[in-house]
């Protein structure tokens, strides 16, 4: 099906196919409280654009981005290995460029500050822009100077004013995030200085496919890139791409840096590297992204034999962590409360509230000891070691871990 209707959000091509339907659904990160759980739930379509003229994978922007993130449950800081992750990532970047007391660091989406506390540790200023005022609290707290905004060119005009270009601009899981792409960029590139770098971090369009991680798609992620993409959008702003480097987080992410074009940053081989992989495997052809679309539907049918079989087996079904993912999976399968009796997560601020959609309820992570069900399933596997070990007591009653990303595996 093709959307003439519609238009890219970078190119602004007409040339838009679907290829993923996921159905209607809510909000991926909208818990919602007690109070609320007779009251109606707005859904939203969620289908997967392919655009014909420059590759860009995205989803409509059918809720607003204030909707979504002016008030968000989501904290960073409760992943360990994300923070573990956000430590090496200072301490390299700041041998690499030499970051110091007359450096000016700038995070685009800095959440509850779990990076820019390493920052200023080492004496290094830092301010975090957030969008959404109860997580950016939590950063202020901290002593992390954060401004509750939306990231946009006038900000970025506002900020270079104040005195306040960046030596380094961090862009980690951001840049899915805006709707208004061409505006977000050229921000980036106003606000850096002119041997400034800027570090962008994506979760890997190719690692998604590959992987089958369709459950990564929701509302609030409205692009999916490739390099090769995301090097043309900022290129079209005045932004190059020198180095890249693969990450295991999220299922399989990239590091972007990059530079103003005319910075003399030298373009490491890994770029072009990564561009003929992509290439070699037809990630700048639709035809690969209409099968990714056909492979979930199949997909769709065995992840439902397995949780049918098991709950004629007559097995008890949990599930581990409220995350985001797991409400598109089980939003997309129809799986509900009388599937999976609760999910259990660590942050206080999703306990006690329901899963959007499913309603199924969240508690704390205390109700897996206290229920013992046969499976746990962890929602977010890109975690599963890290929540595999914390829930190693589940082994003592003979349960065991289920993970269904890329496929049902039972471990």
């Amino acid at each position: 099906m093709t959307f003439q209707n519609l238009s890219c959000r970078f190119c602004q091509s007409r040339d838009l196919a679907e290829i993923l339907d996921l159905g209607t659904q809510p909000l991926a990160n909208a818990l919602v409280a007690k109070e609320w759980l007779l009251e109606p739930e707005v859904h939203y379509p969620l289908i997967v654009l392919h655009c014909g003229q420059c590759g860009l994978v995205q989803v409509p922007a059918v809720a607003s981005e204030r909707e979504i993130f002016s008030d968000y449950l989501y904290f960073s800081s409760y992943a360990e290995s994300w923070l573990a992750h956000a430590r090496r990532y200072v301490e390299a970047v700041t041998a690499r460029f030499g970051l110091g007391p007359r450096s000016q660091v700038v995070e685009l989406a800095s959440n509850d500050g779990y990076l820019l506390q390493y920052v200023i540790e080492r004496g290094i200023p830092a301010l975090g822009i957030e969008p959404a005022a109860n997580v950016a609290a939590v950063a202020r707290a901290k002593g992390i100077d954060t401004r509750v905004a939306f990231f946009t060119l006038a900000l970025a005009r506002e900020l270079a004013a104040e005195g306040r270009s960046a030596d380094l601009i961090v862009a980690n899981n951001v840049l899915a995030h805006v709707p208004q792409l061409n505006d977000f960029v050229a921000g980036m590139r106003h606000l850096l200085k002119p041997e400034g770098v800027a570090t962008i971090e994506f979760p890997h369009l190719l690692r998604l496919v590959e992987g089958m991680q369709f459950d990564t798609i929701y509302h609030e992620h409205y692009s999916y890139f490739s390099l090769g993409t995301c090097e043309r959008i900022l290129a079209a702003h005045g932004l190059r791409v020198f180095d890249v480097e693969t990450l295991p987080t999220h299922g399989g992410s990239l590091r972007l840096y990059a530079c103003r074009a005319e910075a003399a940053f030298q373009t490491s081989p890994s770029v072009a590297r990564l561009k003929q992989l992509e290439h070699d495997g037809g990630y700048d052809r639709r035809e690969v992204y209409a099968e990714f679309g056909r492979k979930v539907y199949a997909l769709k049918r065995d992840l439902l034999a397995f949780f049918i079989a098991a709950k004629r087996e007559g097995r008890r079904l949990a599930a581990y962590g409220a995350a985001a993912k797991g409400n598109t999976l089980l939003n997309f399968l129809g799986i509900r409360a009388d599937f999976i009796d609760f999910v259990a997560d660590r942050n206080p601020e999703k306990q006690g509230r329901f899963l959007p959609g499913s309603r199924i309820p969240v508690l704390a992570p205390e109700a897996v000891a206290e229920r013992k069900p046969d499976y746990l399933i962890i929602l977010p596997w890109n975690l599963r070691e890290e929540i595999a070990q914390q829930m190693a007591a589940i082994r003592g009653w003979g349960a065991s871990f289920v993970v269904l990303i890329p496929e049902v595996r039972v471990f």
